[in-house]
């Protein structure tokens, strides 16, 4: 039962990744990174075309060499998702991968070297039609700049991004994204709100840097929530040291909790005491996994006894109430007739999810015909 957010977003111009909008009244994206060997084609594409399975609007991929830009071409040709091309100073290397159809460049015009160089990735990506994201990144900030501040601050992040904002202003390019990313929850959000103050243009979220998948999705969850609650934000990625795939995960996590984009099961479970009637956590788990295909937004309660159960059941569209032996039913908010057996929870529970997305799906099909 997906209700609309309350948040209020900040008003940002819209630009193009592919197929993919970002900013304006475009959902908020949610992104990874390859961590595979550019190089290697076969494992690269393999986990992009995962990603992508599991929800990821965008992808970006680290090319570091003239020998990663000539797998990019292929890797490109085997996928369909939008693709970003991570790039450090090497202005030819951006040049190259514009030519084998990259949607965007991670590329801060800054760093390129000189002005000619610059200009003449900007004027690539203009006849192209290809965004730029400006990435400042608290852990790398430009030496002067680490000296005027000493340490990094959320006015050091800014005056970094203004600087590399300011260039392509200048170049009358404006078909860009920016990110003020640290390791430091309070940093990044500090300069998140500074920059949201100066400029128009989307803002890619993230917290870098932010850990293992337990402490990085707790960092990530606490300091992107604060700022999507403001209304910042357009796109997002969690940057964790795990599996890309959980990336996404999380992101979903992040914004569903928020109501910002309804994508999935959303779960809603005790966490167990001694008042449970069946072992709630095991069935939860279980449950977790083998639904993690469906993509129907869908809320579905699983509480274990009849204190909580019943009035968490009545706002879902599927709950389970534990009751001695056989536990309550609820569709839709309305008490079944039938019972589940204890034993056997999640085969039932999984074949009453999967019925009731389809019903979702076709529900969804048939509104869409009647409007066209």
């Amino acid at each position: 039962m997906f209700k609309e957010s309350p948040i209020i977003r900040r008003k940002s111009r819209q630009i193009m990744v592919g197929n993919v909008p970002v900013g304006g009244d475009a959902p908020i994206t949610v992104q990874s990174m390859t961590n595979t060997l550019t190089t290697d084609v076969a494992a690269t594409v393999a986990q992009i075309n995962a990603l992508e399975a599991v929800g990821a609007d965008i992808v970006r991929v680290s090319v570091p060499t003239m020998d990663a830009a000539e797998a990019f071409r292929e890797i490109k040709l085997q996928t369909n998702i939008p693709l970003v091309a991570d790039i450090h100073f090497d202005y030819r290397i951006a040049l190259k991968v514009a030519e084998y159809g990259v949607d965007c460049l991670r590329i801060n015009p800054g760093n390129i070297g000189r002005e000619d160089r610059v200009r003449s990735v900007v004027e690539c990506a203009r006849d192209n039609n290809i965004p730029i994201r400006i990435g400042v990144n608290g852990g790398s900030l430009e030496k002067d700049i680490q000296e005027k501040y000493s340490e990094p601050t959320p006015e050091a992040l800014l005056e970094s991004a203004m600087r590399h904002v300011d260039i392509l202003d200048r170049l009358n390019f404006h078909q860009f994204k920016v990110s003020v990313k640290a390791s430091d929850v309070f940093l990044a959000v500090g300069a998140y709100r500074l920059l949201a103050k100066q400029i128009d243009n989307p803002l890619h979220l993230g917290i870098t840097e932010a850990g293992g998948l337990r402490s990085g999705s707790v960092k990530s969850s606490v300091g992107l929530g604060l700022l999507l609650a403001e209304g910042i934000g357009d796109t997002l990625r969690v940057s964790l040291a795990a599996d890309p795939i959980e990336e996404i995960k999380v992101g979903y996590d992040i914004l569903k909790s928020l109501k910002l984009r309804s994508r999935g099961i959303n779960f809603i479970a005790c966490p167990s005491c001694s008042r449970q009637e069946f072992d709630v956590i095991s069935t939860v788990n279980a449950l977790e996994q083998r639904v993690e295909d469906i993509m129907t937004p869908m809320d579905v309660s699983i509480i274990g006894c009849i204190v909580n159960g019943p009035g968490e059941a009545l706002i879902s569209d599927l709950g389970l109430t534990g009751s001695s032996k056989k536990s309550g039913y609820y569709l839709d908010g309305i008490r079944q007739k039938e019972r589940f057996d204890n034993n056997n929870l999640v085969d039932q529970l999984e074949q009453r999810i999967r019925a009731k997305a389809k019903m979702l799906d076709a529900s969804y099909k048939i509104a869409i015909q009647e409007v066209d």
